[in-house]
């Protein structure tokens, strides 16, 4: 296969995903209706609130939902196997080799009691045939990839000896080790600095350019998106609400939340010194409603009618999509007393 024709490839695609959790024997959806595409060397980005499911949908395509506590509905389909339907033993052959994912948080993902080098190189245990010499170079050549200064030094070191910034590396590394087609970057860079942000998202750019891989990026953090992303979809409430290009979605919001998302992002040529405040917060999985518009009631200027009893999405044009008719009829409390 061509470059070209690589580029274009459709890599995985998810459809009517939902995913409910038990609580007291009762099912009860934290997703539901998702459906996504992602093409090679595409970086999509998936933002919301806490609490809105990314995490849940990207645990879903990991297979990392405990079967007993979980039920999953719909498909997933990654290089043309359902991934629904696979085995774990199957799972266990994916996972590492061609899905890699670089956890939330670095620090209870990495095993305090081994070294760093032989959790880089436990990766290649389970998908390569690499000799303990290869395995070696190969660990020393990953550190170096993702720019710790001393691999030599680094390798022999336990996760404690190391700033949250190395360690976010650390775990960089292991996802990208056999050079996966698909990487999931869960909040990559919560808690870390400005500085070393920027570092990580550089270095995500350039091993998805190297690799041609694609990246799901979880966040909340809409100023990563707009640097970082080509895609993006807004979650709410376990829902997909808005999807589109980068430029689409920043520069022409159409769904409430979306528009009230970026407006809550502080502006440095604001002439308020008030930051805006979305109202109320994002309902509990027992609580989440079964039909309706989730987001109504944190905008309840906003007319009972104006919202579809059951929302679908609607195309806008260009891959631009937005859930709910309310977006036609949707503004800004403070706009009706000006």
């Amino acid at each position: 296969m061509t470059e070209s024709a690589t580029k274009h490839e459709t890599i995985l695609t998810v459809k009517d995903l939902t995913t409910s959790f038990k609580i007291n024997n009762k099912f009860y959806k934290a997703i539901s209706d998702i459906d996504m595409k992602i093409k090679r060397d595409e970086i999509l980005a998936i933002v919301g609130e806490s609490g809105c499911g990314k995490s849940t949908l990207v645990n879903s395509i990991m297979g990392l939902q405990d079967p007993s506590e979980t039920k999953i509905t719909g498909e997933i389909d990654f290089e043309g196997q359902d991934l629904t339907k696979i085995s774990e033993a199957d799972y266990n052959k994916i996972r590492g080799a061609k899905i890699g994912m670089i956890f939330q948080d670095p620090l209870s993902a990495l095993n305090p009691l081994k070294r760093i080098e032989d959790q880089i190189e436990e990766v290649l245990i389970c998908h390569t045939d690499m000799s303990k010499q290869e395995r070696r170079a190969r660990v020393l050549e990953l550190l170096d990839q993702v720019g710790i200064v001393d691999p030599k030094r680094t390798a022999h070191q336990f996760p404690h000896q190391l700033s949250g910034g190395m360690r976010q590396r650390i775990v960089i590394a292991i996802a990208i080790a056999c050079k996966p087609d698909f990487i999931i970057a869960d909040e990559p860079t919560t808690a870390l600095d400005v500085t070393i942000q920027a570092q990580i998202l550089d270095l995500l750019k350039d091993i998805q350019k190297e690799n041609h891989s694609s990246i799901i990026l979880i966040t909340h953090d809409l100023g990563v998106v707009a640097e970082t992303a080509d895609y993006v979809h807004v979650m709410y409430a376990g829902k997909i609400v808005e999807k589109g290009n980068v430029d689409q979605v920043f520069n022409n919001p159409q769904h409430p939340y979306t528009r009230s998302l970026l407006k809550s992002i502080p502006q440095v040529d604001s002439e308020s010194d008030e930051l805006y405040v979305i109202e109320g917060s994002v309902p509990s999985l027992q609580n989440m409603p079964a039909t309706g518009d989730a987001f109504a009631p944190r905008i309840p200027w906003i007319l009972a009618s104006d919202h579809e009893e059951n929302p679908s999405m609607h195309k806008l044009g260009h891959g631009h999509e937005v859930r709910c008719t309310c977006y036609q009829d949707f503004y800004f409390k403070e706009e009706s007393d000006t």
